[in-house]
């Protein structure tokens, strides 16, 4: 019903913005990912989802159309709600999200607050399909680059980096450089350790 929200950025949070769109305020829930790209100027622009309830009309905004899509894509999923689709995209970037499911890496799912096992399988088994198709993936070539990825943060683990800071240099090698060995990514990680 809402497609978007164009307006004076009023108040700022991480999980919720407030937008004046013509003297009405619009209280938007977003993820962390949407607040890290929410410029702090004063007109914004979100894409937005209306969920209606019996008992409340919420809206959820995003910065970027993609990210709206793997959030309603989250939510077809039985046992997911707005609340940990939301959850998954402010503990993990959207593409990530769109890797692990391509590659059925349950492992990264799982380690997002509130998934279990069995709901990181659902996540894969329903939309494996759909992402591969809609992203135009070829499976193979991410779930080799997950291997290196994984085989790199494992090394960089032993030697007694901490994964968190880790994760985040690798991530930034295999997205410049998606055909990197696993030697090449530990290299240029050390160098940016």
């Amino acid at each position: 019903m809402i497609a978007h929200l164009q307006g004076k950025l009023v108040e700022k949070n991480p999980t919720e913005v407030v937008i004046d769109c013509g003297g009405v305020g619009y209280q938007v829930n977003i993820s962390l990912h949407t607040f890290s790209l929410i410029p702090n100027s004063e007109n914004i622009k979100l894409y937005t989802h209306l969920q209606i309830k019996e008992d409340a009309h919420t809206l959820y905004g995003f910065a970027e159309k993609s990210e709206r899509e793997i959030f309603r894509m989250l939510l077809s999923v039985s046992g997911i709600g707005a609340g940990i689709a939301r959850t998954m995209l402010s503990s993990i970037e959207p593409k990530q999200i769109i890797n692990a499911i391509a590659s059925g890496d349950v492992a990264v799912i799982q380690s997002i607050k509130g998934i279990g096992n069995k709901t990181a399988q659902r996540v894969i088994l329903d939309l494996k399909e759909k992402v591969l198709k809609l992203y135009d993936l070829d499976e193979v070539s991410v779930v080799q680059n997950n291997r290196n990825r994984d085989e790199a943060l494992s090394a960089l683990e032993v030697l007694g980096f901490v994964r968190k800071a880790s994760e985040k240099v690798v991530e930034k090698i295999v997205k410049d450089d998606p055909e990197a060995t696993v030697e090449t990514i530990i290299k240029r990680a050390l160098k940016n350790l």
